[in-house]
């Protein structure tokens, strides 16, 4: 009998593993071509394995919560025929790679995104998952001590629960390892207890929502956020939408919002503020030359989502509005794969879909800056003319910016926020698309 390899697929470049987190087949069931036989977790996203064959299942090699690693064979699928040769796992597994699907169980915006020159493993030798070495960077753990953490994970690994628990476990009097750890305050809060009443009910946050939680909490104990405001009269971009929104419906089948016409000016904006297109990573700035913009996206089920624009700066305001057509599009169909959620310098959100007139949006880590899209409002203003000034009535929306204080100043965030003021209000009304 011709037997077919399932392999553990490549899901993006930083991922070099994944756990199982449950098998949708069993031994000695019958499975068609492109039914997903199983389902796996990252520390990125969740996804499904796809079967590129029909056949049936006469091997499974791991459980359910088994760690493991890109390339490794994982089930085999009898195919039912003669035997005619090895069995062509290895020629379709980029196949197999390509059709997994992504679910929206993902972290916002490149949370584990590594800065330039990190390494997956230490002096030592020893091999450490990206996310690993993010929560040692984080906690300035320094590669022997993390050389002396005991791993559960598989072949003696070291997990994310062992470092955590390593540093539950660690006395509060070591000796910092770098000066940013002798400057770090060790966080110690508790949270208040909850008393539960009559007729409550309790409902788990799924795996998106406890990543999403972990995430909030993170960044707001990593950076010190500062949030600006800055209203934005849009009018002339308000007329122009609307004098070329159906024409361009009808020539591209593509909707035309305000989300990209806002992301390519802050694309704009980041190249001349580098430093709000940067990390920090101890007391080191990173500028980060590419502008890869992350978008929040709002999904059905409540959660939240942020795929990529990348190089958002070299792109024209048309290949913007393509791309975030098509993010958006699939971020809600659970139609994205994990590179696209991951690489983001800085994040748009975007209230003003919801009918918000601002908010303080928190920093999605390493990021240093977010910018938040208020809705847009009909308001009387005044309006300063030759003749006088006069009362009208236009079109307003707020921004606001919300920057890690380490290395953005306020001065710095203002300016930012101005420069991007100007270019939305001097929008070209005679401008083609």
């Amino acid at each position: 009998m011709a037997k077919f390899e399932i392999l553990m697929p490549k899901m993006g470049e930083s991922i070099i593993e994944a756990t199982i987190t449950k098998w949708l087949k069993s031994k000695g069931e019958a499975v068609g071509e492109d039914e997903s036989i199983a389902e796996i977790a990252t520390d990125k996203v969740d996804s499904e394995i796809p079967s590129p064959v029909e056949g049936t299942i006469v091997e499974i090699l791991f459980k359910e919560g088994d760690v493991v690693p890109v390339g490794k064979v994982i089930a085999v699928i009898d195919l039912g025929g003669e035997a005619a040769g090895p069995a062509p796992a290895k020629e379709m597994a980029a196949e197999s790679s390509a059709a997994a699907t992504a679910k929206s169980e993902a972290l916002p915006a490149s949370a584990e995104t590594q800065p330039a020159g990190s390494q997956t493993s230490t002096p030592g030798g020893r091999f450490y998952s990206p996310l690993v070495k993010s929560i040692a960077r984080q906690e300035n753990i320094s590669d022997k001590e993390l050389d002396s953490i005991t791993g559960t994970g598989k072949d003696g690994r070291v997990t994310k629960q062992d470092v955590l628990d390593y540093l539950t476990k660690k006395p509060s009097s070591a000796a910092p390892s770098s000066p940013a750890a002798a400057a770090k305050p060790t966080p110690a809060y508790e949270a208040p207890k909850v008393v539960m009443e009559s007729g409550d009910e309790i409902f788990e946050m799924d795996r998106m929502r406890r990543l999403i939680a972990d995430h909030m909490v993170m960044s707001k104990q990593v950076s010190p956020h500062v949030t600006s405001f800055i209203d934005v009269d849009v009018t002339n971009i308000v007329i122009w939408r609307e004098k070329m929104k159906d024409a361009f419906q009808k020539r591209e089948n593509e909707k035309l919002t305000y989300t990209p016409i806002i992301i390519a000016a802050a694309a704009q904006v980041l190249k001349e503020f580098p430093r709000v297109n940067a990390s920090v990573d101890g007391y080191n700035i990173i500028h980060r030359k590419k502008v890869n913009i992350g978008m929040a996206t709002a999904l059905p089920n409540g959660n939240l989502i942020v795929p990529v624009i990348r190089n958002a700066d070299q792109k024209s305001l048309l290949g913007i509005v393509k791309d975030v057509n098509d993010l958006a599009g699939r971020a809600r169909s659970n139609a994205l794969v994990p590179d696209e959620i991951q690489g983001g310098t800085f994040t748009v959100t975007n209230f003003g879909t919801f009918d918000s007139i601002t908010g303080t949006p928190i920093i999605s880590q390493p990021q240093v800056a977010i910018l938040g899209i208020g809705a847009i409002r009909k308001k009387p203003v005044v309006i300063e003319t030759p003749q006088g000034d006069v009362i009208g009535i236009r079109h307003i929306m707020i921004l606001s910016l919300a920057y890690d204080h380490r290395i953005v100043d306020g001065a710095m965030g203002g300016m930012f926020l101005r420069r991007l003021k100007e270019i939305l209000e001097n929008w070209d009304v005679g401008r083609a698309i």
